[in-house]
């Protein structure tokens, strides 16, 4: 049995190359908060801030809320608020705090090489 074409989507070769290329350059982003404490919305700024800086629209962030979303969270295996964790591109990331420190955020994210 054979997969029915859907019309106006490209099967070829060059389709699949362009869209793992474009996968590749978006970066995906999940921010794991408990609600809207001062160190969760400080958390948020700041990657937005570094995402604005060294990205240039080149990303996506989720924000979820463990209070609303537990089950995310165990299946992302989170264990302290917030985190962090960069799914796109591999290797998946993680970084615990409210991503104050520059430095450590551009390192563990892997947007700079180690000092």
């Amino acid at each position: 049995m054979t997969a029915a074409k859907r019309p106006g989507r490209k099967s070829t070769p060059r389709a699949a190359a362009a869209s793992l290329e474009a996968a590749e350059r978006c970066w995906e982003l999940r921010l794991y908060v408990a609600g809207q404490t001062p160190k969760s919305l400080r958390a948020f700024a700041n990657l937005k801030k570094i995402c604005e800086t060294q990205l240039r629209g080149k990303y996506r962030i989720t924000v979820i809320d463990v209070l609303a979303n537990p089950e995310l969270a165990r299946a992302d295996q989170i264990v302290a608020i917030p985190t962090v964790i960069r799914k796109l591109p591999p290797p998946v990331k993680r970084i615990i705090g409210d991503l104050s420190n520059k430095e450590r955020v551009l390192v563990g994210l892997e947007l700079v090489p180690e000092p």
